[in-house]
Order: structure tokens, then C-alpha cells, then sequence
């Protein structure tokens, strides 16, 4: 009978079993996507917060009285939703979720902490801003063409499922707060938070 030591045992468990770690590598890598993505959600609600002219000029800015759901969702000119989003365009509880929702997300991936709640947050939001856009239809209510290059898979989808794999990797312990964040009391009795 032969005898294994401990250190070769679990040489042998990570051999016979590939893919099942995520190397240190493939670790600073999704820190790295994590990071971009936050960046991405943090971005939008800085510009259309204070107008930097980037997608949002200043005079439109939320701090000079403009509103950050307004001008896309009263411009949504396709799919089976446009009249409802025609409808909350320019609402106050609308534009307060949607700036929100950007600051939260942003934050909370580009710090680590949260995924769980920032992924549930950015499939919500990306499957609403799917809808409005609809990337189905080829046309627009008009007869346009609507600028859809792809029905299944666009950046909406990738968005979400960025967020999901950053939250279901543990991808916030990697150059972010998410160890710290995990053994908070808080998120010990309600790891929903993590």
C-alpha cells in the first residue's frame, strides 16, 4: 500500500480536478473587469449628474434641473413597452431609482462589496434598458431601421452577466473590500449582502 504525503495529495486533487480553481491570475483579471465595469455605472451617473458633455450636456445636468430618464426614455420609439416608458419618463422616482441604481452598482463593484446585491441591481436595470431598446425588432414604430445589430447578445446582456459572474467568483476579494466586507456581523447574518 503506498502512502501519500500531504503535499503531494493535494498536488494530485488539483491535477485530477482542472478548472475548478481560479488561479491568482484569473483572479487580478476579473478585478480588473470588476473595476472596468463599476467604472461604467459609476461613469454614467457622474455625467448625467453633472454634465461633463459627454452623453449628457451640462445645462441638462440632474444638479440644473434636468432629468436623467427623460430624454431616453421619452425617445423610445420601439417594442412592446414604449408606452410605458413613455409614461415614467421625467418622473422623479424614476430618475431617483435610475441615478441610484448607477451609483450603487458603480460603487459597489468598483469597492468589492455587495456583488450579490449590485448583480441582482445590474440585471434589473439592464434587462428594463434592454426592453426599452429592444433589440428584437428591426424597426422602429416608425418604419426606421432601429440600429440593431444583434437581437440575443448585447451589451445589456454582457453588462449582467458581468456582474453576475463578478459576484459568483468572489471577485471583490481580489483588490476590492470583499473579505473585509464578508466578515462584517451584518453580512455574516444576511449573506445575501456579500
Amino acid at each position: 500500500m503506498t502512502t501519500i504525503g500531504r503535499g503531494h495529495a493535494a498536488h494530485l486533487e488539483q491535477a485530477e480536478a482542472p478548472g475548478r480553481m481560479l488561479t491568482t491570475t484569473a483572479a487580478k483579471a476579473l478585478a480588473v473587469f470588476r473595476v472596468s465595469l463599476g467604472f461604467v455605472f459609476l461613469w454614467a451617473f457622474l455625467d448625467k449628474t453633472f454634465g461633463w458633455h459627454y452623453s449628457t450636456p451640462g445645462e441638462r445636468s440632474w444638479i440644473n434641473g434636468g432629468s436623467p430618464t427623460e430624454g431616453f426614455l421619452s425617445h423610445v420609439d420601439i417594442g412592446p413597452f414604449q408606452g410605458t416608458f413613455h409614461d415614467i419618463a421625467g418622473n422623479a422616482l424614476a430618475d431617483w431609482l435610475f441615478m441610484l441604481g448607477l451609483l450603487g452598482i458603480g460603487v459597489a463593484l468598483i469597492l468589492g462589496i455587495g456583488l450579490r446585491v449590485a448583480a441582482v441591481a445590474a440585471t434589473v436595470m439592464m434587462a428594463l434598458m434592454w426592453f426599452a431598446e429592444y433589440p428584437l425588432a428591426q424597426h422602429t414604430s416608425t418604419g426606421e431601421p432601429s440600429g440593431s445589430t444583434n437581437p440575443i447578445t448585447d451589451y445589456h446582456y454582457m453588462y449582467a452577466a458581468g456582474a453576475i459572474v463578478t459576484a459568483l467568483t468572489y471577485a471583490g476579494h481580489t483588490w476590492g473590500f470583499g473579505r473585509w466586507w464578508s466578515r462584517l456581523p451584518l453580512v455574516q447574518r444576511n449573506p445575501w449582502l456579500m
